[in-house]
């Protein structure tokens, strides 16, 4: 070898590793950015978790039992649907400070964005406090979809729901909500309803028996719908639809456990909190009942094993964008869990609010 062959080889060799170096730079500083916003449904505050550290490392007050919450796909907004004054309240990403108060419909449960960050669809709960034929309590005419406009922040359309809505999910291409009617209905409406997002109105039904409630979505190939993952309030488990072919093709019950080691503060829901890796290859779901995260293996949903959680009533979860880590809310125990999905451990449990429900990944500025 010549030596400038030699001095060619270093050269290539020195590329190599500032190309690798400034590629794990990115990843590190992305990855020191990470938050988890944690909405707390009985206080007046959201709380603000490192994903490094897993440490609360900011707080937003000031939001009344706050619930559901969406990020912006630039990161420079947080919505939260805002309970106590039925609003969805809007935080600047920089400031983390309320910048307006969209009115709704009514009650707001859980809200969702399009992938492109322009339409903010919000559940509409029905609300039971007419008491105008007292001593007959009876819902107001409210339960169904709002749909919140992100560029001129208004409320800019109230799709009427039979039944009140607790939760909805947008499709990964964005071309349809799938709502559940699944809140405050007597008797219960027991269906679940498609919207199509480019008229924002009905596309089809299906009745199904409980209402979904909560749901995860997955794709195809070519990024259409593929399959809903749908709980349901009642079972300890969930079950699965099929969008093309609009039928219930499975349903799963999770792991059974000794009625000791249960969780002695019951529902609202025996399972609530399911989620897919971005990688659509495993499929969580929470287990209240069992105080447990179980995972699955997708499409062909074999059990691959479950994590008893530190803290009880597990609510809610969302995973990290990389697919490693689940941050699951627990509401009886006022704490967040952290859940390594290879593994199935929990590394960490997160003291937090009152009651906390969604919570969401942020990328910090």
């Amino acid at each position: 070898m010549t030596s400038k062959q030699a001095f060619r080889g270093g050269l290539t060799a020195l590329a190599g590793i500032l190309l690798c170096a400034g590629s794990f730079s990115i990843a590190t500083a992305q990855q020191s950015k990470l938050r988890i916003i944690q909405t707390n449904s009985a206080g007046d505050n959201v709380h603000i978790i490192d994903a490094a550290t897993n440490k609360v490392v900011g707080e937003i007050k000031g939001i009344e039992a706050p619930h559901g919450v969406a990020v912006a796909p630039d990161n420079s907004r947080i919505y939260i649907s805002e309970q106590a004054n039925n609003t969805v309240t809007v935080i600047d990403g920089k400031t983390l400070q309320v910048t307006k108060r969209i009115p709704l419909s009514g009650n707001p449960n859980l809200i969702d964005l399009t992938p492109d960050g322009r339409y903010l669809y919000v559940a509409i709960a029905l609300t039971w406090d007419d008491v105008s034929e007292f001593p007959q309590i009876k819902a107001n005419p409210s339960g169904g979809v709002d749909v919140i406009d992100t560029a001129s922040l208004t409320n800019v359309k109230t799709i009427a729901i039979r039944g009140g809505v607790h939760d909805l999910n947008v499709t990964p291409d964005g071309k349809y909500v799938i709502v559940g009617n699944s809140r405050g209905a007597k008797p219960p409406a027991n269906v679940m309803t498609v919207v199509d997002t480019r008229t924002n109105e009905i596309a089809w039904t299906m009745p199904i028996s409980p209402a979904p409630s909560p749901m995860a979505v997955t794709k195809n190939p070519d990024g259409s719908t593929d399959k809903i993952y749908a709980q349901n309030g009642s079972l300890n488990g969930f079950s699965v639809v099929d969008f093309a072919t609009r039928a219930r093709t499975n349903q799963i019950k999770l792991p059974d456990i000794p009625p000791a080691q249960q969780n002695p503060f019951g529902g609202p829901a025996a399972s609530h909190g399911i989620a897919v890796t971005s990688d659509q290859k495993t499929l969580l779901v929470n287990s209240r009942l069992n105080s447990a995260v179980y995972a699955y293996s997708l499409p062909d949903l074999k059990l691959l094993g479950g994590v008893a959680l530190g803290g009880k009533g597990a609510g809610w979860l969302t995973i990290t964008p990389d697919d490693k880590t689940a941050y699951v809310a627990n509401e009886h125990t006022n704490n967040v869990s952290v859940v390594d999905i290879k593994s199935l451990k929990e590394t960490a449990l997160i003291p937090v609010g009152y009651a906390p429900a969604r919570n969401a990944t942020w990328m910090a500025p």
